[in-house]
């Protein structure tokens, strides 16, 4: 079978994959992990949804997604976790390292640019993680109902009335105000203190909504950049040559995906910090 030709990427920035959840697309995340050559990795919060963690749901294909992360750091890739709300838990993990990986809350990095990027999850700016984190994981739980929903709805859309897809959640938040002030506060509140502090770029996950964009005030100017998810969007962040841009999945990847190329499971078997970190992983999972 012939080998994927794999994109080499200096950073690359993944947040809010959600496994462990039935909105996650767990597939079309690993064709894309298998088709970059990252010498960074920013996994930016909300990877593992342990508030929405069940024993009852994990798919092959969220295992699979695990593996390749630990494949990359058996091969030396340093990668960042950075803890972010669904995944608060680890946040008692912060500083713990185990071959190139790093738990952290946040990370500045310092660009082939020489300017620096100021990157986390974002919740911190979120009032209702801060003051009801009931409510919130109320209100994520109901989120997760409206993908299963919404993934019905697209399979009879495509099956049986031959259309296109559509998107429930991004329609509802794009159409009520409320939804869009909150998008539209997140990224100011964050610029605002990127500003402050005097970084060139301010990098968040949370809210789902990808973007790259200039915002300003009254003491300076700084690049914004959202990640997006792996729920509705399928985003990435990629840095190359000194320049940010958004990596989109393709639906036509789709057809790619069942010729990609196989996990080495030989060789990595063999890789004893890929099984210790395999091992590790599954402990933890059971715990949860």
């Amino acid at each position: 079978m012939e080998k994927l030709k794999k994109r080499k990427v200096d950073v690359v920035v993944i947040s809010d994959v959600h496994l462990g959840t039935y909105g996650c697309h767990a597939k079309e995340l690993l064709h894309y992990l298998k088709s970059i050559k990252p010498k960074k990795v920013i996994l930016n919060g909300d990877i593992i949804d342990i508030w929405q963690f069940s024993k009852r749901y994990w798919p092959k294909s969220h295992t699979k997604v695990i593996k390749q992360l630990l494949e990359w750091i058996s091969k030396g890739v340093k990668i960042y976790y950075v803890t972010g709300n669904h995944d608060e838990m680890l946040r008692k993990f912060v500083g713990f390292k185990m071959g190139s990986l790093k738990i952290v809350n946040k990370v500045v990095l310092d660009l082939d640019d020489e300017k620096k990027a100021w990157i986390f999850h974002g919740d911190v700016f979120d009032v209702t993680m801060q003051h009801s984190k009931w409510l919130a994981k109320l209100g994520a739980i109901g989120y997760d109902t409206l993908i299963l929903i919404n993934r019905f709805a697209n399979f009879i859309s495509v099956k049986i009335f031959k259309k296109g897809k559509l998107s429930l959640s991004k329609k509802i938040k794009n159409s009520v105000k409320s939804a869009v002030k909150f998008i539209n506060d997140f990224e100011q509140t964050a610029a605002d203190i990127g500003i402050f502090q005097k970084y060139d770029y301010v990098i968040c996950g949370h809210i789902h909504h990808p973007e790259i964009k200039e915002i300003s005030n009254k003491d300076g100017v700084i690049q914004y950049l959202n990640s997006g998810d792996w729920v509705e969007n399928l985003t990435a962040l990629e840095y190359n040559n000194g320049k940010w841009s958004i990596y989109r999945f393709d639906e036509n990847e789709i057809e790619k995906m069942k010729v990609e190329e196989p996990f080495l499971e030989d060789e990595l078997n063999n890789n004893e910090l890929f099984n210790n970190l395999l091992n590790e992983f599954n402990l933890m999972k059971e715990a949860f």
